[in-house]
């Protein structure tokens, strides 16, 4: 029997690693609240998209809000925890302009201006993080680089 790696990566996967989770995300992002907005402008089938909602109403990461009592209709917002999603969706959007379109089919400005160029920096220097810049430091007891420690693996 195999232990998988203890990871916050894994975790956020489980809520929001899913195609049409990640796309609801944006729309939200854009501005777009509601249901049907949400499935033309996806594209994906009405019961998956209603099924992603509310996995992520679930988890925390938007909330399903009233708009109106007759008929009843709801609108979807972020949540803290969703809100913080953005700097992800930033910096999976430039990987896309990058690697898989030929031209951005959107371009982000900045308050100050600017078009948006995210970048994940280090809170405490302010530097920029490149490859070769982080070293990983385990918390769970029995986990390094390699894997599980001996003592941890199962006996076999």
């Amino acid at each position: 029997m195999t232990t998988a790696r203890p990871c916050s990566i894994a975790g956020a996967l489980g809520v929001i690693g899913e195609k049409y989770s990640l796309l609801v995300l944006r729309e939200v992002f854009f501005g777009v609240r509601r249901f049907d907005a949400m499935v033309r402008n996806i594209g994906a089938p009405r019961d998956i998209l209603a099924a992603r909602l509310r996995h992520l109403v679930e988890a925390g990461v938007l909330e399903k809000v009233a708009y109106s009592e007759r008929p009843p209709r709801y609108e979807y917002r972020l949540t803290e925890a969703g809100a913080e999603l953005q700097g992800v969706l930033h910096l999976l959007r430039q990987w896309g302009d990058r690697h898989l379109a030929d031209r951005p089919p959107v371009v982000f400005e900045h308050a100050c201006g600017d078009t948006l160029d995210a970048e994940v920096v280090c809170r405490s220097c302010g530097e920029q993080v490149a490859p070769g810049s982080l070293s990983a430091r385990f918390q769970v007891p029995g986990w390094g680089v390699a894997g599980a420690t001996a003592a941890e693996r199962p006996a076999g």
